[in-house]
């Protein structure tokens, strides 16, 4: 049975490796990344069984399968991975897979890219750079506006990026 301490370590682990390497472009360019795996099954499921014409019943009978088939799809791969995380060295896989789940390194490069923009190419650069990462319409936003949209964003994104893959 594995103590705290070892989970404390990889968890630490994961943090730092996903601090210096990040999502390295090369292998997510080969690779589909998993949180976008889990975005096309769920949005293939949804077109597939939620009809704007089924009946309230139907819609929620369907919503409620699809839960239940994401979660045992979900533990069905975490019993997998606990099964090759006992061979020797699994810890190193470990930490590999948790630190694909973790998104500090992208948040702190999307809003450096959006200082950067500030700095080098002025309000307009910012501007650009910041619409990368909001979903509003930044040319309104004056250069506080442009920092501060970042800067929530980063915030927001952070809940789901490195705050719940990390304590849940």
């Amino acid at each position: 049975m594995l103590d705290i301490s070892h989970h404390l370590w990889i968890l630490a682990a994961a943090l730092l490796l996903d601090a210096v390497v990040g999502d390295p472009p090369w292998l997510w360019r080969r690779l589909p990344h998993p949180v976008a795996l889990a975005g096309r099954l769920i949005g293939g499921l949804d077109r597939r069984l939620n009809h704007e014409g089924d009946a309230p019943a139907r819609r929620r009978a369907m919503g409620v399968a699809t839960t239940l088939l994401l979660v045992l799809l979900a533990g069905g791969i975490g019993w997998g991975l606990s099964a090759l995380l006992r061979v020797p060295f699994g810890w190193v896989l470990e930490i590999m897979v948790a630190a694909v789940f973790l998104a500090q390194r992208s948040l702190h490069d999307h809003v450096a890219a959006v200082a950067a923009a500030c700095e080098l190419e002025g309000l307009e650069g910012g501007r650009r750079a910041v619409s990368m990462i909001v979903g509003r319409d930044p040319q309104s936003l004056d250069m506080a506006g442009v920092c501060r949209a970042a800067i929530e964003s980063d915030a927001e994104n952070y809940s789901d990026g490195v705050f719940a893959p990390t304590f849940w």
